[in-house]
């Protein structure tokens, strides 16, 4: 069994309900510092408040073209820069799921290496939605991402019909090149489930239950 530490040293701590608010969020922001989380992961409208709570000790992490992923490339550009400038220093983007269907990969992959260029130094992670692709398209994704530059490949929103699976993981690491770095998300329920995936090959775990059940085990304690 991993320590705890070394699980949450890989969760991105995350809140990303439509009626999330700023006391809700600033709460994400504590248990990330007191639990040394990768990082918190917020809506963008409030990454700007959380930069300045937070005083860079801890990552903050937003997304983009959230949860659809259909708007322009162009509009997408424009949140990235201005999630940067508000002070995010990661960014978890979902892809053009219809143009990768449509077999548009160039597409999918000049979106990717746009929006990389704004973040530069920043993390840029790719949501794919693995619930809703065959794994002919999931491979694809591994090598489009790969070729984009980007940093990290990420199976989920949390806010489609499923979320992470193990599978989905094992087929990621067969296919990534190996500057890419995998983010499991979307119904991580347990550390058991969080062990597994981190064995797999995930780097990042996208979730907020993780912190929950190490802070209710505290509790109890």
């Amino acid at each position: 069994m991993m320590e705890i530490n070394e699980i949450l040293a890989h969760v991105d701590h995350t809140l990303l309900s439509q009626t999330a608010t700023w006391d809700e969020i600033r709460q994400i922001c504590d248990d990330g510092m007191k639990y040394h989380t990768a990082s918190v992961c917020i809506p963008a409208s409030y990454v700007k408040q959380a930069a300045e709570y937070v005083k860079g000790r801890i990552s903050v992490c937003t997304v983009i073209g959230f949860p659809n992923g259909y708007s322009t490339t162009e509009t997408k550009v424009f949140e990235t820069k201005d999630a940067v400038a508000n002070g995010a220093d990661e960014i978890d983007m979902v892809i053009n799921i219809g143009w990768l269907k449509d077999g548009k990969d160039e597409l999918v992959k000049e979106e990717i290496r746009a929006l990389k260029k704004v973040c530069g130094e920043h993390v840029l992670k790719v949501i794919i939605e693995t619930c809703l692709l065959t794994d002919e398209e999931k491979i694809r994704m591994c090598r489009i991402v790969t070729e984009a530059g980007a940093d990290y490949i990420k199976t989920s929103t949390g806010f489609s019909q499923a979320g992470a699976t193990f599978g989905d993981i094992e087929l990621f690491a067969a296919h990534v090149g190996p500057d890419v770095k995998i983010k499991a998300a979307g119904g991580i329920a347990s550390l058991e489930d969080a062990e597994r995936f981190l064995e797999l090959g995930a780097d990042r775990l996208g979730t907020s239950r993780i912190v929950k059940i190490v802070s209710a085990g505290e509790t109890e304690r």
